[in-house]
């Protein structure tokens, strides 16, 4: 996720309870995270790295890579780092090819690069550069990351891709506008396709779609586009009466990133504690 201008949050130390301490089911692989700096991907990475793999996380952000590699080594972890713009088509291929040589070939791919950048939540507001920024770092950045990195998944007949489609995607958004509601929707398309194109190289594609996660970036936008009693009622139609945590992304990545989830492809999985089923 392209970090400029935005809070994402930080994620705070892996949950004392959480299996992954005990837990290495990723020894011998790479992980490539993309815009993760900060908040779900910084999550995500600390519980890859937690697990085992040799976790490389890029961000267009290289403060925030820097204090994501400390609050690694403060858990213990080891997080490679690499600043790159996931909304360019030219950086990221070029950053991507320059990590592959150094690390070898990632086994685990998360396309975490993603969000509203804030652009205006009514439809009439939204301009063609609202609707091109958007798709670019939400969809086309994950179109550029999967082009890096499937000829050498390809190659070993195994891979394991997850993308972010969001609850906004599938059955629309408080706080985001028609750009990432549609956009979202086209990821779970996407990955759809990619998981029947490369199924028979052992590479698996799938999609999660998480309702709100209370990063600092979304309780902004929550503050500033509902009313507590209108945030007050969300809530309350969350049969799990809470709001989505890093944490439980993390946890959803690791799964369909392990083997797991060997025969899971072309899924999208809704993490939105039932807010919305389907």
């Amino acid at each position: 996720m392209s970090s400029k201008g935005i809070d994402f949050g930080h994620a705070g130390p892996l949950r004392e309870a959480d299996p992954a301490r005990n837990c290495k089911r990723f020894s011998g692989r790479a992980a490539l995270l993309t815009a993760a700096a900060r908040g779900i991907g910084l999550a995500c990475a600390l519980r890859l790295a937690a697990e085992g793999a040799t976790v490389c996380v890029t961000d267009r952000d290289e403060d925030a890579l820097a204090e994501a590699a400390a609050l690694a080594q403060q858990a213990g972890l080891t997080l490679h780092t690499s600043v790159m713009d996931s909304s360019d088509v030219l950086d990221t291929a070029t950053r991507i090819e320059t990590l592959q040589q150094l690390l070898g070939p990632f086994d685990i791919l998360v396309n975490n690069a993603g969000g509203s950048l804030h652009t205006p939540y009514h439809f009439m507001d939204e301009t063609d550069a609202h609707w091109q920024s958007v798709i670019e770092l939400n969809m086309l950045s994950a179109v550029w990351s999967c082009r890096a990195v499937l000829p050498g998944m390809v190659a070993r007949g195994v891979g394991r891709i997850v993308n972010f489609g969001s609850k906004a995607g599938r059955f629309g958004s408080l706080i985001a506008g028609a750009n990432y509601a549609a956009v979202k929707g086209a990821m779970a398309s996407l990955t759809r396709q990619l998981a029947l194109e490369y199924g028979a190289y052992g590479i698996t594609v799938n999609c999660i779609c998480p309702g709100i996660v209370m990063t600092a970036r979304t309780r902004s936008l929550w503050s500033e586009r509902r009313t507590p009693a209108e945030r007050a009622r969300v809530l309350d139609e969350i049969p799990l009466k809470r709001h989505c945590e890093v944490e439980d992304v993390a946890a959803s990545v690791a799964f369909l990133a392990s083997d797991d989830a060997a025969f899971i492809t072309g899924a999208t999985l809704d993490l939105n504690g039932g807010q919305a089923m389907a």
